[in-house]
Protein backbone atom coordinates (compact mmCIF):
# COMPACT_ATOMS: atom_id res chain seq x y z
CA UNK A 1 0.00 0.00 0.00
CA UNK A 2 2.74 2.45 1.00
CA UNK A 3 4.79 1.58 -2.10
CA UNK A 4 1.78 2.28 -4.31
CA UNK A 5 1.23 5.64 -2.62
CA UNK A 6 4.89 6.60 -3.06
CA UNK A 7 4.77 5.51 -6.71
CA UNK A 8 1.72 7.68 -7.39
CA UNK A 9 3.24 10.67 -5.57
CA UNK A 10 6.40 10.32 -7.66
CA UNK A 11 4.31 10.14 -10.84
CA UNK A 12 2.51 13.32 -9.78
CA UNK A 13 5.82 15.09 -9.08
CA UNK A 14 7.21 14.07 -12.48
CA UNK A 15 4.05 15.18 -14.29
CA UNK A 16 4.00 18.43 -12.28
CA UNK A 17 7.52 19.20 -13.52
CA UNK A 18 6.51 18.38 -17.10
CA UNK A 19 3.55 20.78 -16.87
CA UNK A 20 5.84 23.51 -15.49
CA UNK A 21 8.24 23.00 -18.38
CA UNK A 22 5.45 23.24 -20.93
CA UNK A 23 3.27 25.97 -19.44
CA UNK A 24 5.10 27.57 -16.54
CA UNK A 25 3.90 27.58 -12.95
CA UNK A 26 0.44 28.99 -13.67
CA UNK A 27 -0.89 25.84 -15.37
CA UNK A 28 -4.34 24.60 -14.27
CA UNK A 29 -4.40 21.48 -12.11
CA UNK A 30 -7.01 20.06 -14.48
CA UNK A 31 -4.19 19.74 -17.04
CA UNK A 32 -2.06 17.85 -14.53
CA UNK A 33 -4.90 15.46 -13.68
CA UNK A 34 -5.53 14.90 -17.40
CA UNK A 35 -1.82 14.21 -18.05
CA UNK A 36 -1.89 11.59 -15.29
CA UNK A 37 -5.22 10.09 -16.31
CA UNK A 38 -6.70 10.67 -12.85
CA UNK A 39 -9.37 12.92 -11.43
CA UNK A 40 -8.58 16.20 -9.71
CA UNK A 41 -10.11 14.71 -6.58
CA UNK A 42 -7.54 11.88 -6.66
CA UNK A 43 -4.78 14.45 -7.18
CA UNK A 44 -5.90 16.31 -4.03
CA UNK A 45 -5.90 13.02 -2.11
CA UNK A 46 -2.10 12.95 -2.47
CA UNK A 47 -1.39 16.69 -2.42
CA UNK A 48 -3.99 19.01 -0.83
CA UNK A 49 -2.77 22.02 -2.85
CA UNK A 50 -0.59 23.13 -5.72
CA UNK A 51 1.73 24.76 -3.17
CA UNK A 52 2.27 21.39 -1.50
CA UNK A 53 3.08 19.87 -4.90
CA UNK A 54 5.61 22.61 -5.53
CA UNK A 55 7.13 22.05 -2.07
CA UNK A 56 7.41 18.33 -2.83
CA UNK A 57 9.15 19.06 -6.14
CA UNK A 58 11.64 21.37 -4.43
CA UNK A 59 12.32 18.83 -1.67
CA UNK A 60 12.62 15.98 -4.18
CA UNK A 61 15.02 17.97 -6.38
CA UNK A 62 17.44 18.82 -3.59
CA UNK A 63 17.16 15.40 -1.93
CA UNK A 64 18.06 13.85 -5.30
CA UNK A 65 21.12 16.10 -5.58
CA UNK A 66 22.22 15.31 -2.01
CA UNK A 67 21.88 11.56 -2.58
CA UNK A 68 23.96 11.75 -5.76
CA UNK A 69 26.61 13.89 -4.07
CA UNK A 70 26.78 11.52 -1.09
CA UNK A 71 27.23 8.53 -3.43
CA UNK A 72 30.14 10.32 -5.13
CA UNK A 73 31.78 11.21 -1.80
CA UNK A 74 31.45 7.65 -0.51
CA UNK A 75 32.97 6.15 -3.67
CA UNK A 76 36.45 5.01 -2.58
CA UNK A 77 37.50 4.51 -6.21
CA UNK A 78 37.51 8.29 -6.82
CA UNK A 79 40.34 10.67 -5.99
CA UNK A 80 39.62 13.82 -4.01
CA UNK A 81 39.70 15.96 -7.18
CA UNK A 82 37.33 13.53 -8.94
CA UNK A 83 34.97 13.76 -5.97
CA UNK A 84 35.06 17.58 -6.06
CA UNK A 85 34.39 17.56 -9.82
CA UNK A 86 31.60 15.03 -9.36
CA UNK A 87 29.87 16.94 -6.57
CA UNK A 88 30.06 20.24 -8.46
CA UNK A 89 28.56 18.69 -11.59
CA UNK A 90 25.70 16.83 -9.86
CA UNK A 91 22.41 17.50 -11.60
CA UNK A 92 19.00 16.47 -10.30
CA UNK A 93 16.91 14.19 -12.51
CA UNK A 94 14.78 17.17 -13.53
CA UNK A 95 17.33 19.98 -13.59
CA UNK A 96 15.21 21.85 -16.16
CA UNK A 97 12.92 22.68 -13.25
CA UNK A 98 15.68 24.89 -11.84
CA UNK A 99 15.72 27.41 -14.68
CA UNK A 100 15.75 31.20 -14.34
CA UNK A 101 12.35 31.69 -16.00
CA UNK A 102 10.75 29.17 -13.61
CA UNK A 103 12.45 30.82 -10.62
CA UNK A 104 11.20 34.23 -11.78
CA UNK A 105 7.63 32.89 -11.91
CA UNK A 106 8.07 31.26 -8.53
CA UNK A 107 9.27 34.55 -7.04
CA UNK A 108 6.19 36.30 -8.37
CA UNK A 109 3.46 33.73 -7.69
CA UNK A 110 4.92 31.56 -4.89
CA UNK A 111 7.26 33.84 -2.91
CA UNK A 112 7.65 31.52 0.10
CA UNK A 113 8.70 28.63 -2.11
CA UNK A 114 11.02 30.94 -4.05
CA UNK A 115 12.76 31.96 -0.81
CA UNK A 116 13.27 28.29 0.03
CA UNK A 117 14.60 27.55 -3.45
CA UNK A 118 16.85 30.62 -3.47
CA UNK A 119 18.23 29.71 -0.05
CA UNK A 120 18.98 26.15 -1.17
CA UNK A 121 20.65 27.35 -4.37
CA UNK A 122 22.84 29.87 -2.59
CA UNK A 123 23.50 28.06 0.64
CA UNK A 124 27.03 27.10 1.53
CA UNK A 125 26.94 23.48 0.43
CA UNK A 126 28.33 21.50 3.33
CA UNK A 127 29.33 18.35 1.42
CA UNK A 128 31.34 20.32 -1.12
CA UNK A 129 32.79 22.60 1.55
CA UNK A 130 34.07 19.53 3.43
CA UNK A 131 35.81 18.28 0.27
CA UNK A 132 37.38 21.69 -0.38
CA UNK A 133 38.60 21.91 3.23
CA UNK A 134 40.03 18.39 2.95
CA UNK A 135 41.79 19.44 -0.26
CA UNK A 136 43.32 22.46 1.48
CA UNK A 137 44.49 20.30 4.41
CA UNK A 138 46.02 17.74 2.04
CA UNK A 139 47.69 20.41 -0.12
CA UNK A 140 45.65 19.52 -3.21
CA UNK A 141 43.74 22.83 -3.17
CA UNK A 142 45.53 26.15 -2.62
CA UNK A 143 45.15 27.59 0.86
CA UNK A 144 42.71 30.45 0.28
CA UNK A 145 39.60 31.65 2.09
CA UNK A 146 37.27 28.63 1.84
CA UNK A 147 34.15 30.79 2.16
CA UNK A 148 35.27 32.80 -0.86
CA UNK A 149 36.11 29.64 -2.80
CA UNK A 150 32.64 28.30 -2.02
CA UNK A 151 30.95 31.55 -3.08
CA UNK A 152 32.79 31.52 -6.42
CA UNK A 153 31.89 27.86 -7.03
CA UNK A 154 28.23 28.33 -6.06
CA UNK A 155 27.84 31.48 -8.17
CA UNK A 156 29.46 29.72 -11.14
CA UNK A 157 27.18 26.70 -10.75
CA UNK A 158 24.12 28.92 -10.40
CA UNK A 159 25.04 30.68 -13.65
CA UNK A 160 23.69 27.56 -15.36
CA UNK A 161 20.20 28.66 -14.27
CA UNK A 162 20.31 30.92 -17.32
CA UNK A 163 19.79 27.97 -19.62
CA UNK A 164 19.00 30.29 -22.53
CA UNK A 165 22.63 31.48 -22.58
CA UNK A 166 23.90 27.91 -22.76
CA UNK A 167 21.41 26.91 -25.46
CA UNK A 168 22.42 29.94 -27.55
CA UNK A 169 26.03 28.83 -27.19
CA UNK A 170 25.16 25.22 -28.04
CA UNK A 171 26.05 23.78 -24.65
CA UNK A 172 24.04 21.51 -22.44
CA UNK A 173 23.90 22.34 -18.75
CA UNK A 174 26.00 19.24 -18.09
CA UNK A 175 28.67 20.39 -20.56
CA UNK A 176 28.61 23.89 -19.06
CA UNK A 177 29.12 22.51 -15.55
CA UNK A 178 32.06 20.40 -16.75
CA UNK A 179 33.67 23.45 -18.37
CA UNK A 180 33.04 25.54 -15.26
CA UNK A 181 34.74 22.89 -13.11
CA UNK A 182 37.75 22.80 -15.44
CA UNK A 183 38.10 26.59 -15.30
CA UNK A 184 37.64 26.71 -11.52
CA UNK A 185 40.07 23.89 -10.77
CA UNK A 186 42.72 24.52 -13.43
CA UNK A 187 42.32 28.19 -14.31
CA UNK A 188 42.47 29.99 -17.62
CA UNK A 189 46.19 29.80 -18.26
CA UNK A 190 47.37 26.92 -20.41
CA UNK A 191 49.39 24.29 -18.58
CA UNK A 192 52.62 25.08 -20.42
CA UNK A 193 52.32 28.80 -19.51
CA UNK A 194 51.82 28.30 -15.75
Amino acid sequence: MLEGRIYIKNRIIKAFIEEIQLKGLKFPLDDLAKRLGISKKTLYKYFPSKVEMLEAVIDHTFQDMDEKATAIIENDQLSLIEKIKGVITVLPDHYEFIAQNILDQMKRYYPEQWVKMDTLLKSDWELLRNLIEQGVREGVIIDRNVSLIMKVIIEAINSTLDQKFYMENRMTVSEALSEIVEILLYGLITENKR
